[in-house]
């Protein structure tokens, strides 16, 4: 996100280390005494800003592709299935400034999405996060446009957003946050969630359209309007979920996103949105939305994730949320983590595989240290969310440094069995994205 533009001249000498790790031994494909998950670094930097806010995407139809994407501008590409990375670096004559959100549609066409910087001056342009870009690349990554964008009101800061790309289709969902002025403490700048929809392949985009009933501060805190995500479902509807004041919202369009209906109270967040957790600078628990379109028997349910600290500051949890009437009604919280109360779980994100309906979440876990140490898990579901399997996927701890920006996200991709999550690791200044080759069949 935009926070890390006061750092970003480090970028300029930022050396970029390719490290391409062979594998000697096949993914692991689940088993019930399966434990152990081949972990490959794609990128590390030594210096304070990225990679970090990682963002991964599985082909729909070939999943030995696999796409990532890291901030301020980073490309990952492997067609191995991510045993083996290449990189590269976005340009565009917007400004690549972060925020990677990377989705490949049914034609194997690369969507990135990122914030704006026009005149490379950050904060001290009114053009800095003007719009929300994105670039597309129709030959895997080779080449990309200079690329689009919503038209939207260009004076205010944009920021946050994300992609949905509904199968076989060549529309592109994306909403985001629009404040009237980023961090501003005056009461008369408020926030608000935007939406677009582009239904040719992100050449052009419908006017961007104000979304939520309520309008929150532009402080960046739990009162602002934050996390828009959106998803298309199996009937044609548009939701978009965020949070916003220690409450998860959801709004229903049924005709394209043209119009809008009132916001609907999903679940709370005890604490808000934002909230501490040790060695971090800032931590989220903002809402991820997604529903089975499998055949299974769990076809059609929609699903929330997100984290809090409902059970107190020192035991952050994260929790799923599910509905089968088609976002009417949602069940209550169900814990997602599975060790005992009392030790931290945060940053987490999830995917919803469409040819099985298993649902796959990733995120941080401190479970068996008492300090800051910090390991990646993995937990899913083959039962509609009722229960859940955790599974440490990260081959050893690592302690993130407060002052090294560690970003406000990480990601996951699920197709056809194949799982690659992707995440951040902080080592004193370094920082590292990983992911982990795994299946379940």
């Amino acid at each position: 996100m935009k926070r890390v533009g006061q750092l970003s001249i480090l970028i300029t000498f930022a050396i970029c280390v390719f490290i391409a790790i062979g594998c000697h031994r096949k993914p692991i494909v689940e088993s019930e005494s399966a434990n152990i998950i081949e972990t490959i670094k794609i990128d590390s930097s030594l210096f304070q800003v990225g990679p970090c806010e990682p963002s991964i995407c599985i082909s729909p139809i070939n999943t030995d592709i696999v796409v990532a994407g890291s901030i301020l501008d980073k490309f990952y590409f492997s067609q191995d299935g991510g045993k083996t990375w290449n990189i590269s670096r976005l340009k565009s004559t917007h400004g690549v400034y972060g925020d990677p959100v990377i989705r490949m549609d049914s034609n194997n066409n690369i969507y990135y999405a990122h914030l704006a910087n026009p005149t490379g001056r950050a904060y001290q342009d009114e053009e800095f996060l003007n719009k929300i870009v994105v670039q597309k690349s129709t030959d895997l990554g080779k080449t990309w446009n200079n690329g689009t964008y919503p038209e939207c009101d260009s004076i205010k800061d944009h920021d946050k957003q994300w992609l949905y790309i509904p199968d076989g289709t060549n529309e592109v969902l994306m909403s985001w946050t629009e404040f009237d002025k980023y961090a501003s403490k005056d009461t008369k700048d408020r926030s608000r969630i935007l939406f677009s929809i582009s239904d040719d392949g992100a050449e052009t985009w419908s006017p961007a359209v104000a979304i939520s009933d309520l309008e929150g501060d532009c402080i960046d805190g739990d009162l602002t309007t934050e996390g828009a995500l959106p998803i298309k479902t199996a009937d044609g509807s548009i939701y978009v979920s965020w949070s916003f004041d220690s409450k998860i919202y959801l709004d229903k369009s049924s005709d394209g996103g043209k119009t809008w209906g009132v916001d609907k109270v999903i679940a709370t967040q005890p604490g808000g949105w934002t909230f501490d957790v040790p060695a971090i600078g800032r931590c989220n628990g903002m809402p991820i939305i997604d529903s089975d379109s499998s055949n299974g028997s769990h076809k059609g349910t929609m699903y929330i994730n997100w984290a809090d600290q409902r059970n107190g500051v020192e035991d952050t949890d994260i929790w799923l949320a599910k509905s089968t009437d088609n976002g009417e009604s949602w069940s209550d919280p169900i814990r997602v983590n599975d060790d005992a109360p009392g030790k931290h779980q945060f940053f987490s994100w999830m995917d919803v595989d469409p040819s099985t309906g298993y649902i796959y979440i990733v995120f941080y876990d401190r479970r068996a240290y008492d300090d800051a140490q910090t390991d990646v898990y993995l937990a899913y579901s083959k039962d509609g969310g009722q229960t859940f399997i955790n599974q440490k996927i990260s081959e050893k701890p690592f302690t993130p440094n407060t002052n090294v920006f560690f970003g406000d996200y990480n990601d996951i991709s699920a197709v056809n069995g194949i799982i690659r999550p992707v995440w951040t690791v902080a080592n004193g200044g370094a920082l590292s994205v990983h992911t982990a080759l795994k299946e379940i069949k």
